[in-house]
């Protein structure tokens, strides 16, 4: 199977869904990597590497899913730790980040019944006004349906209100496994929407005009066959916008799940490691032909696992990330500047570029060197 799949990739021809699974399961993790650089090379054909100056911010972490992989969330909005920031305070918030040359604002939340549709709307408006120089790169999909289910609007209606008041990009937040069965056993008491719920809004927000990314937390309850599956649904998305001339996802961004603090680690004994985080990157960029970014994350798998991940098929090396509380509630606290992502990428080899939101250039560092007097050499290893 292994030579057929290298025909299609030299071919540029899309593999299916078994051909995935042998990859995934069964070929060595190092035939991989040349046969995702041709992918990588093929949508991005120059030696450069981005990335955004963002940070992350919570507007509360009340929420009502329940999701037993999450250590952030408070269900009782009573509780001592539990908060919901105005909108005034989350603009003070962003006027901080934006000290920090920030362009990006990731802005994610619990599920809050509490919040109307009029907060959203009024923290998109709000950041337009002020900072118009930063892109509000806010609310899942999950979030998403909570503003249907508090206004009785449809996901359409939703999602233009937002657009109108200067929303642009919708993050892939809430997908973790595209499986009805996954998605079911972790936010058992009230799973967190299905497949269609997470598909529908992406569909809705590329008919209108918006960019989404897709994203994939792996490495828990789910089996091979779904991670495949996962991969599946955001294939279909993709050409579905193709066909219909629409813009679609920016990048697909896998990370693996954290164990510490949370309720799913009953379950999960051992998180995934560096063997299975490049094997996840490489299997995305092969079979997911139609996406033309591939996220490599030194934030959630370690800057070197980030790095050696470029050899593997990605070509974004993300953001800064100069606050997140989500991974940190977990155990797992990692921090970076700028010019540590310029230095880890130019490690690499590649020439680091600064982006925005929408992957359009800002600058490129063709002549950076690193700080550091002596470059450690990249160790692969097979598994």
């Amino acid at each position: 199977m292994l030579s057929t799949i290298r025909r299609k990739v030299n071919a540029g021809e899309r593999i299916d869904q078994e051909e995935a699974l042998f990859l995934l399961n069964d070929a060595d993790l190092l035939d991989l990597a040349p046969m995702a650089q041709q992918w990588r090379y093929r949508h991005n054909p120059e030696r450069r590497v981005t990335f955004v100056v963002d940070t992350n911010l919570n507007y509360t972490n009340v929420c009502d899913a329940y999701c037993t992989f999450c250590a952030f969330y408070r269900a009782d909005p009573d509780h001592k730790d539990a908060y919901t920031y105005t909108v005034a305070q989350m603009m003070d918030q962003i006027g901080g980040a934006t000290s920090k040359g920030v362009t990006t604002v990731l802005m994610q939340g619990g599920l809050n019944s509490a919040l109307p549709l009029e907060y959203y709307v009024e923290m998109v408006s709000e950041t337009a006004r002020l900072y118009p120089e930063v892109t509000p790169h806010f609310f899942s999909a999950p979030e998403i349906m909570k503003m249907v289910e508090v206004s009785g609007k449809s996901i359409r209606e939703v999602l233009q209100a937002l657009k109108d008041a200067g929303y642009r990009s919708l993050p892939g937040g809430g997908s973790e496994i595209l499986s009805n069965r996954v998605k079911a056993e972790i936010s058992r008491f009230k799973p967190k929407g299905t497949v269609d719920d997470w598909t529908r809004v992406h569909e809705e927000a590329h008919a209108i005009g918006l960019r989404t990314t897709a994203t994939m937390m792996y490495g828990h309850i789910e089996t091979p066959e779904e991670i495949v599956e996962s991969l599946g649904h955001i294939r279909d998305v993709q050409d579905k916008a193709d066909a219909s001339g629409q813009p679609g996802f920016t990048a697909f961004i896998p990370w693996s799940y954290k164990r510490d603090n949370t309720g799913l680690a009953q379950k999960v004994k051992h998180e995934s490691g560096p063997n299975e985080y490049l094997r996840t990157i490489a299997l995305s960029r092969i079979f997911l032909d139609n996406v033309k970014h591939i996220q490599a994350s030194w934030f959630s798998e370690g800057r070197k696992t980030g790095q050696v991940a470029l050899h593997f098929g990605a070509d974004d090396f993300g953001g800064t990330l100069f606050d997140e509380n989500v991974m940190q509630a977990a155990g797992f606290y990692n921090r970076t500047t700028v010019n540590e992502v310029k230095n880890v990428i130019s490690d690499a080899g590649f020439a680091p570029a600064q982006r925005t939101t929408e992957y359009d250039v800002l600058e490129v560092f063709d002549n950076h060197q690193s700080d550091e007097s002596s470059k450690a050499p990249l160790t692969i290893v097979s598994g």
